[in-house]
């Protein structure tokens, strides 16, 4: 029976036995506690009974001289007559009075509350004498002793009570005053007694404690250090509480710890196979100083060491001699304060050949942090590197012919715009001038020579988009605003071929597209125009606004002859024109370079058509919500200006022409002739325009962006930091079409771009603007 309580015992969970062992001497000291508050009670009853008798006490003492004062106080009043005898007898009415009512309420004892029953009357009827005697306002000496001898046997009777009223309670105070003394003692007592149990009870639960719990832990913590050593546990009891299962997972543990040494030296000779079957990188390590001490076959293979020839010898023997000693030291160094270090460089292998080798080192470290050595991987990339130098020369060949292809490009830009700014130039100055019979002819040339221009800027731009250099800028614009724009751009063409172009569809004012503007409007105007061009009269054309999630597709509609399906595979390749009418302008450039730039923009551009009912190319961009809000001015533009309203006065002033095509000069030389008045000076080189500007101030500067001595940009920048033409309008003329170049103009303090060739209605309202007209 004893045995199976033990078990129970031993298996009961600690959180059970504490609760026990701490539960005992805890009910010890409360049955202490107990105790002592009971005590502690009687005492304080005891100690008030004492306070309460010595109350009485003097409350008796109280009324017996109050009486006394009062009746000293009313016998000097009448025999004096004077009232500073009356105060005492005043006061001693209501203090007897309060006297009384607390004896009332503090005499407990029976005998000592006959006694005050038997004053109270005694008491009253000596005050209501005194107020008598007070009020007789025809009392004499011999009338006051009278009434004080009648009353001495009430005075007599006063006294006795009084006086065995105080004897009672000198009884009481004295048995009182014993039973708080016995009571104290006994609360001493008690509490000793508390204090011993309290001792004894824990005691009690340390010695049941070290020898349930203690002793099971200190043999659980030898059997740690024995696992820590690596010995064989002992045996550890079959008990099932926390210390117990300890016990049992400790000697769990340690089998398990065995069985993983085992599975860890297997793992570690699986790994050393592993490390020698590896040939394509080096793996060996080094100790804290930089010597070999371990090798694989893939770092025989590659610096050419045997495992014997190697092992001691110091890494740096794989260095080139001039980096040694201090390229070795300081790879272990920062490998060293950072954990690893990487690194390509030249190698050494032992015939004395070189490579190029990828190099890791890592810094190895034990459970407290001490530096053990250091691991080091190396691989032979020398083809690698061999193909990444083949391959950045050639990039460098592709960037090199790519930056020579743009500069032909803008080379041939220049060179190509340059003589048609003459021919067209001079067109329009003929066409201006020409009888009404000629200006067929001059219409030939000048339809001819723009459509040379649009093929060149088509041409161009192609080339920039497969050379990647076409600047976009991407942002949201109102599709409303956009659309009715080139609508009123195409309407003379459509009216002079005689077709209708339909009203543009509802749109909601913030439905907006998200592109390049100017790109995006190029793409419009040249669906518009193949759909007005390849049209058939009468007919019209329309334009179709649809939603698909978060992308917007806009559609260019005709009632045209349509395309055959096995001709839409061929529609988008530059210069085909699949057998088109000769008569009707084109180059075959616009579907391709639109659809290019669509592609360039995230957009794409499909064609559906049927033939003898019309054709439909669909564009579609993302997406975007905006707010309308008018576009603000370009600052620099081509568009003819409104012209002031010519005045009665020749306008007077100085031009100043920096250009060096003779052609092009001759063409501004003609056109100043039809503003008399205007004096032209003018320049083939930058430094000398700059000169001419600095002597005649000119009201107005004519600069070419490509001059023979210096760039056209560094012209008009040292024109701009000059304070004579700080302010001086620079109109700035270029074959250079580009964004790039626009903004870059503008930027440095351009005030208007022109383009060649020269719109000669813009050139003209240039000058109008630029010089007022005299008073």
């Amino acid at each position: 029976m004893r045995r199976l309580q033990a078990q129970r015992w031993a298996d009961l969970p600690l959180r059970g036995k504490a609760l026990l062992v701490i539960s005992l001497p805890l009910v010890v000291l409360l049955l202490s506690l107990v105790l002592i508050y009971i005590t502690e009670r009687q005492t304080a009853h005891a100690e008030e009974d004492v306070r309460r008798v010595l109350r009485v006490q003097r409350d008796i003492q109280a009324v017996h001289t109050l009486l006394a004062e009062a009746a000293g106080s009313v016998r000097g009043y009448l025999l004096t007559r004077r009232e500073d005898f009356l105060p005492s007898y005043r006061t001693a009415g209501p203090q007897i009075e309060s006297a009384l009512h607390r004896l009332d309420s503090n005499v407990r004892d029976p005998r000592v509350r006959e006694q005050l029953n038997a004053i109270k009357p005694l008491i009253a009827h000596k005050v209501d004498g005194l107020e008598a005697m007070l009020n007789d306002r025809e009392a004499t000496a011999e009338s006051i002793s009278a009434i004080l001898i009648s009353n001495k046997h009430i005075l007599d009777a006063l006294r006795q009570h009084i006086s065995t009223m105080l004897r009672l309670e000198d009884s009481l105070l004295a048995e009182r005053s014993k039973a708080a003394a016995e009571t104290r003692e006994r609360l001493l007592l008690s509490t000793w007694l508390a204090a011993v149990c309290g001792l004894f009870g824990a005691i009690v639960a340390v010695l049941f404690l070290s020898k349930g719990i203690v002793a099971r832990v200190q043999n659980v913590q030898r059997n740690a250090q024995r696992l820590a050593l690596g010995h064989p546990l002992l045996p550890q009891p079959p008990e099932h509480d926390e210390i117990g299962q300890l016990g049992t997972r400790l000697v769990e543990a340690g089998l398990l710890l065995s069985e993983r040494e085992r599975a860890l030296r297997d793992n570690e000779e699986r790994l050393r196979l592993i490390i020698d079957g590896v040939k394509d990188y080096g793996i060996f390590a080094l100790d804290t100083a930089g010597h070999v001490t371990s090798w694989n076959n893939g770092a025989e293979r590659i610096k050419g060491y045997t495992e014997q020839e190697i092992i001691g010898q110091h890494f740096s023997v794989f260095y080139l001699p001039e980096e040694c000693p201090q390229h070795p030291a300081m790879a272990l160094r920062e490998a060293t304060r950072n954990g690893d270090y990487t690194e390509e460089g030249w190698r050494c292998r032992q015939d004395g050949t070189h490579f190029w080798a990828s190099v890791v080192i890592t810094a190895q470290y034990d459970g407290t942090g001490a530096l053990r050595g250091f691991s080091k991987i190396t691989r032979d990339i020398t083809d690698r590197r061999a193909a990444e130098i083949a391959l950045r020369t050639a990039r460098e060949e592709a960037e090199r012919a790519s930056r020579a292809k743009s500069e032909f490009l803008s080379r041939m830009s220049h060179e190509l715009r340059t003589p048609l700014n003459s021919i067209l130039g001079f067109a329009q100055l003929l066409e201006m001038d020409a009888p009404a019979a000629q200006k067929a002819n001059v219409g030939h040339i000048l339809r001819a020579g723009q459509h040379l221009l649009t093929l060149i800027n088509e041409v161009l731009d192609i080339a920039k988009i497969e050379a990647g250099r076409l600047p976009l800028n991407i942002e949201p614009l109102p599709l409303a605003g956009v659309l009715q724009e080139c609508l009123t751009l195409v309407s003379p063409m459509a009216a002079d071929a005689g077709i209708q172009l339909q009203p543009l569809p509802a749109l909601a004012p913030d439905l907006g597209i998200v592109a390049d503007r100017q790109r995006l409007t190029q793409v419009l105007l040249n669906l518009l125009s193949n759909a007005i061009k390849y049209n058939l009269r009468p007919g019209h054309v329309s334009i179709e606004v649809t939603l698909h999630g978060q992308r917007i597709g806009v559609s260019v509609c005709d009632t045209g002859k349509g395309i055959a399906a096995g001709h839409l595979g061929q529609l988008f390749k530059p210069f085909e024109r699949l057998g088109a009418d000769p008569t009707v302008e084109g180059s075959g450039l616009g579907l391709a370079l639109s659809k290019s730039l669509l592609e360039k923009m995230g957009g794409t551009l499909q064609v559906h058509s049927q033939p003898g009912i019309g054709s439909r190319f669909t564009l579609e961009l993302p997406l975007v919500r905006v707010q309308e809000t008018q576009r603000p001015g370009a600052a620099v533009s081509d568009a003819p200006l409104a012209r002031p309203a010519p005045g009665t006065q020749a306008i007077h002033g100085k031009v100043l022409c920096i250009e060096d095509n003779l052609a092009s000069l001759a063409l501004i030389e003609t056109l100043l002739q039809r503003r008399p008045g205007i004096k032209l000076l003018s320049s083939m080189q930058g430094q000398l325009g700059l000169d001419l500007a600095a002597q005649h101030a000119p009201q107005l500067i004519l600069l070419d962006v490509s001059l023979p001595d210096i760039d056209g940009l560094q012209v008009l920048q040292r024109l701009r930091r000059a304070p004579l033409t700080r302010d001086t309008p620079v109109l700035m003329l270029t074959a250079d079409a580009s964004n790039l170049t626009r903004t870059a103009l503008q930027h440095t303090g351009a005030t208007a771009v022109l383009n060649k060739p020269i719109n000669v209605p813009a050139f003209l309202a240039h000058l109008d603007q630029y010089f007022p007209e005299p008073a």
